[in-house]
């Protein structure tokens, strides 16, 4: 008689494999993205089968797993090889606070632990409401720039834009942070960020590392008030860009301690 739930699952980003950690699940993980940093005895324990945008489909196939769990058109491609080769495929594609716990419901779902599931999403939304309660006393807001990569210049997705709102900051390019692709979030004219002042801004460069003094030097942004300031931070991509458990918390953590010390600083004045 077959399992009644997937026993061997592959986790082609590492917000499933996170999530199922956390769940309690990890033993159904047969393999894992080489970019998955969290937990961090995952690497140890997991081996490793795909990037990002590719995945080495044989070895996949291998290791014989009945889910494989995708995230966004990105692994479209991804998908549709394992497909054709006969496995299961399951592709998320999250993009907003809600949706990701959502996800965390649907996978919950599907490996026989809704019940653990909901005790997670109600933790993940008892923090997530305990910093909004946190920001809603702060006596003024910055406007946020957060960029996500450098070159091109492009802002941060929804559920990062959400995640600024929630730590207590504006984003500045709201309109296209629910531009699911990066490349319709790109920013053509640089001087539009100093058009709109952001107060503070956010660097994740998608493991890169985001470089302040490279910013501070672009023609035209030292009246920026970040820059004239020196508010500019970096967010890790892997508590901000993945779309889980890690976001929701030290993410969204980390926004709010930048924030909170920008907004307390007793020598600025609120704005009008």
């Amino acid at each position: 008689m077959s399992a009644r739930f997937p026993e061997r699952i592959v986790c082609l980003t590492e917000e499933t494999t996170e999530t199922l950690y956390l769940l309690g699940e990890e033993r159904r993980i047969v393999g894992i993205s080489g970019f998955t940093v969290r937990p961090p005895r995952a690497r140890r324990e997991k081996p490793k089968v795909s990037a990002f945008t590719s995945a080495k489909i044989d070895k996949v196939v291998a290791l014989q797993p009945d889910l494989v769990l995708g995230f966004s058109d990105l692994q479209a491609d991804i998908a549709a090889d394992l497909v054709r080769a006969g496995i299961e495929v399951h592709v998320f594609n999250h993009r907003s606070v809600g949706e990701i716990l959502r996800m965390i419901a649907t996978l919950g779902g599907m490996v026989g632990c809704a019940a653990k599931a909901a005790a997670l999403i109600a933790e993940l939304e008892a923090g997530v409401e305990e910093i909004r309660t946190s920001a809603a006393r702060m006596p003024r807001r910055p406007r946020v720039y957060f960029e996500e990569w450098d070159e091109p210049q492009i802002s941060g997705i929804r559920w990062v834009s959400e995640l600024v709102g929630i730590a207590g900051g504006d984003d500045v390019f709201p309109e296209l942070a629910r531009e699911p692709l990066g490349k319709n979030r790109i920013i053509a004219d640089p001087l539009e960020v100093p058009r709109r002042a952001p107060d503070i801004i956010f660097g994740s460069w998608c493991g890169k590392k985001f470089r302040p003094d490279a910013v501070a030097a672009r023609s035209g942004w030292a009246d920026v008030p970040a820059v004239r300031d020196g508010h500019l931070h970096e967010i890790k991509s892997s508590i901000i860009l993945q779309p889980g458990p890690a976001a929701l918390t030290d993410g969204l953590r980390e926004l709010h301690e930048h924030i909170t010390r920008w907004s307390s600083a007793v020598d600025r004045p609120a704005r009008p």
